[in-house]
């Protein structure tokens, strides 16, 4: 378990500091909707996440395979790619923040302007359908299968995930909600910081966690 959680911990740490899903979480905090809209996102992405992690740690120990040994090379070989995509996803990151392609604060801010409580689920669970969310997603799913827990240790480490990965989500929209003049100063701090590093912070914990995740996938062949 504890080997599970060593893995789970730079997976996490990824899916937590991704920046889109926290520059639309400060936007809605910051909107005069943050009452309607903050708890509906919190649902829709903690439960997005669920379904991805818990989908590919249950594809992963449901493989028809027939030996210990059969089912590391597997779980190393789907480790290798999705380590790979990683690098990839920091390539194309890195690329798109060197030339600006950021996303627009006003594109968000539209849509935020858009949203009701049904729509801020939707969204919150597409936005685990996107390529980095799916691989992270299918990265912890592997970890888990790979450590072979009994069915309650794996929902307990699928939980520890859960709270880990989306606590940059969950906390700042439990403190706002809890004191919003408070944390009003403190959002938008965070929002203009995010503006000017949020794509290079995303490269750097791409690139580490996709050596991490092809590293371990290699050691299982």
């Amino acid at each position: 378990m504890l080997s599970a959680f060593g893995q789970l911990l730079p997976i996490s740490l990824a899916a937590a500091v991704s920046s889109v899903p926290i520059t639309l979480t400060i936007l809605i905090l910051l909107s005069p909707k943050r009452n309607r809209l903050a708890i509906p996102f919190l649902i829709g992405w903690v439960v997005g996440m669920a379904v991805v992690v818990g989908l590919s740690a249950l594809g992963a120990a449901s493989l028809p395979i027939r030996s210990l040994r059969t089912t590391q090379k597997a779980i190393g070989i789907a480790e290798i790619i999705v380590g790979a995509g990683l690098l990839v996803m920091a390539v194309l990151t890195w690329r798109r923040a060197a030339k600006g392609h950021s996303a627009s604060r006003s594109r968000w801010l539209d849509s935020v302007d858009r949203l009701g409580p049904a729509t801020a689920i939707g969204l919150a669970l597409v936005l685990n359908l996107r390529p980095k969310g799916l691989l992270l997603g299918a990265a912890a799913g592997l970890a888990i299968a790979g450590a072979r827990l009994n069915g309650t240790d794996a929902v307990i480490m699928i939980v520890v995930y859960l709270a880990l990965a989306s606590s940059t989500v969950t906390v700042p929209i439990i403190a706002t909600l809890a004191s919003p003049s408070r944390m009003q100063p403190r959002l938008v701090s965070a929002r203009d910081w995010l503006d000017r590093n949020g794509g290079h912070i995303t490269v750097v914990i791409l690139l580490m966690v996709g050596l991490v995740i092809l590293g371990d996938g290699l050691t299982r062949l």
